[in-house]
């Protein structure tokens, strides 16, 4: 639109032509005739770019800023025609949640299309940013100090990218729900959009939302871009059910087919906000957390700027991308993480999946040979797609009790979903028919505490521990290994309350995927300052040097770092033992196991430890004062 802030820009360009003086005075004009706050016809535009621009002009113009694009031949219609429905003056709330991005954002570009004014808004919700002064590390209830940070950078990056497009982001503080519904009624709504959100927390939210929108006559625009499938639609071609294998959900989902959102060059400003007290995207300050020193805090800033430089990056190097295989990669390899740690930026929607997809597709095509799902980045990508389908359609997905689905327990690992996850009235691998195989964990706090504050002694498992709470980001095998060791591999803690502290600290932490992950490795790096002057050949024990060796390393194992929690040989084996007695117990009783079947299989394990000589697991998993 050609306004005055265009014109402005026409004369900070200094391009000496009178037909841009007759230009501005018949957009004149013609604003009078149309009596138009917001959009001339299409026609109109034409005719005065056409017939009072010379073409070397607009040449010059166009290339010089997109704001100028109006006067060129391949002009586009403004977005307020593009909707003819739209009453002339209606106005737009587009709610941020994750999708914290201008680039493929249809629910962005549907905001502004036919809209005289777009409202951004995001809101600090407290059930997630509220300051929790008795939690075990900075930050709120649920979430570390490290996301919270990372959530902020992302908004401000969102609110720069905002303003070049002639608008910026609104912040407002509250219970979401209520914010949304007293904005709807304070503001002149005609059309409320967000992205679609599978999590439980915001399926309630949006339904509260969308029911008052609806009978206030807004429409309500949810489309499904924070992943490339729509999960509905994957679990409706399996008859009502979530595929519980990769391969499954690959044949079910097949080739994805879907279009980029179209890049916005411009936005319809913001409209009147009458007495809602808009915020600045707030710093952790002013949300009362104390600013910690810069090199405590996560070396991953966030935003969508980053998020395409780090996309960027990692596709510049066309060889690796092409031969990237995980398991392989080097999960010690901290200064430069041996992935494209984009984990943070898909979480948060600073990245789109699809936008990632399609780039990784481009790559392929221009090289000979390439890796395949589900070891490629693509796979990656798809196990993404798949976790969130299995959580989307399984009710109970983040917690045992209540979960339709049935975890198989046995000795041998499983490295297949459907090893070891089977619906309820069909038969498991071993024929049994059940609604879930409970598993007798222990309940010791003091060994979670062990495990979480970086003490058991295993200076692998602390390293990365530290790492958490320093960094709120590891390698996904260095994830799998501490995952391994609080469950079935050493201290055997019920696997939910490892997930409870993953989804607090971790930066990247995302619903259906960190309790698909646990669910999967419970069977349901830099190292510690302290030891770095140990041999390497004592690095990974350090409790078996000799006395004279701990000592020239300033590193005496009981005093300046602490003796393992268990002894790993044993404590893995009684590990595999109790999850065999656990699954014979399930298949004994059908699945049909109570509180007090678990009781006296609790019992018996004590039992069996206490007739052991000497009692190897009963002195290590006391902890050293």
């Amino acid at each position: 639109m050609l306004g005055p802030s265009t014109w402005r820009y026409i004369n900070r360009t200094r391009v000496p032509h009178p037909g841009l003086f007759l230009t501005y005075i018949v957009y004149r004009v013609l604003r009078v005739l149309f009596n138009s706050q917001a959009s001339l016809p299409y026609t109109s535009y034409v005719h005065v770019s056409r017939h009072l621009c010379l073409p070397h002009l607009r040449r010059q113009l166009t290339q010089r800023s997109k704001t100028a694009i109006f006067l060129s031949y391949e002009m586009k219609p403004p977005l307020s025609l593009l909707n003819p429905s739209m009453p002339s003056g209606s106005g737009s709330l587009m709610w941020f949640r994750k999708g914290l991005r201008v680039h493929d954002n249809p629910a962005l570009e549907y905001a502004s299309r036919g809209s005289s004014c777009v409202y951004p808004l995001f809101v600090i919700d407290p059930h997630y940013m509220e300051l929790d002064p008795n939690a075990y590390s900075p930050g709120s209830t649920r979430a570390g100090i490290n996301r919270i940070r990372f959530l902020l950078e992302s908004l401000a990056d969102l609110d720069s990218s905002l303003k070049k497009l002639g608008s910026r982001l609104l912040v407002l503080k509250g219970e979401p729900s209520e914010v949304l519904i007293r904005c709807l009624n304070e503001w002149d709504v005609r059309k409320l959009c967000f992205e679609y959100d599978t999590d439980p927390y915001y399926q309630a939210l949006d339904d509260k939302v969308k029911n008052y929108a609806s009978a206030a006559g807004i429409e309500v625009f949810s489309p499904v871009s924070h992943t490339i499938f729509d999960p509905a639609d994957v679990i409706e071609k399996n008859g009502g059910r979530p595929p519980l294998s990769y391969q499954s959900f690959l044949k079910l989902a097949g080739e994805p087919s879907f279009s980029l959102s179209v890049e916005l060059s411009w936005m319809p400003p913001v409209g009147d906000v009458g007495r809602c007290e808009i915020l600045q995207v707030p710093t952790l300050k002013e949300l009362g957390y104390v600013e910690k020193h810069q090199d405590d805090f996560t070396p991953f800033r966030g935003g969508e700027s980053e998020a395409l430089r780090r996309l960027r990056e990692s596709l510049s190097d066309k060889e690796w991308v092409a031969n990237f295989e995980k398991p392989k990669g080097d999960p010690s390899a901290y200064i430069k993480p041996a992935t494209t740690v984009l984990s943070p930026y898909l979480k948060f929607g600073c990245l789109s999946s699809r936008y990632f997809y399609q780039c990784l597709k481009d790559v392929y095509k221009n090289v000979k040979r390439h890796t395949s799902p589900p070891v490629s980045l693509v796979g990656q990508l798809l196990w993404r797609e798949f976790f969130y389908t299995v959580a989307f359609g399984t009710p109970n997905f983040d917690e045992m009790k209540g979960n339709k689905i049935c975890k198989q327990v046995s000795g041998d690992e499983s490295t297949e979903f459907s090893r070891w996850l089977c619906l309820k009235g069909e038969k498991g691998k071993n024929g049994c028919d059940c609604n879930l195989i409970l598993i007798p964990w222990n309940d010791d706090d003091k060994l979670l505490a062990a495990w979480r504050e970086a003490r058991t002694g295993y200076p692998w498992i602390d390293a990365i521990m530290v790492q958490l709470r320093k960094w709120g980001w590891m390698h996904h095998l260095a994830r799998h290994s501490v995952a391994c060791f609080l469950t079935r591999g050493d201290l055997f803690v019920h696997w939910e309350k490892g997930r409870d502290i993953f989804e607090r600290l971790l930066i990247d932490s995302d619903w259906a995927i960190n309790n698909g992950n646990w669910l999967w490795l419970s069977c349901s790096s830099f190292f510690y300052q302290r030891i770095s002057d140990m041999p390497k050949e004592y690095i990974y024990e350090p409790w078996t040097a000799p006395l004279s060796v701990q000592t020239k390393a300033k590193c005496i194992i009981g005093r300046d770092y602490p003796k393992p929690v268990v002894l790993h040989d044993t404590a893995s084996n009684e590990c595999r033992k109790k999850m065999g007695q656990a699954y014979a117990l399930n298949q004994r009783l059908n699945g049909r196991v109570s509180e007090e079947d678990l009781r006296k299989l609790r019992r018996k394990f004590d039992e069996d430890e206490d007739k052991q000589e000497p009692k190897p697991r009963r002195q290590r998993q006391k902890l050293i004062k």
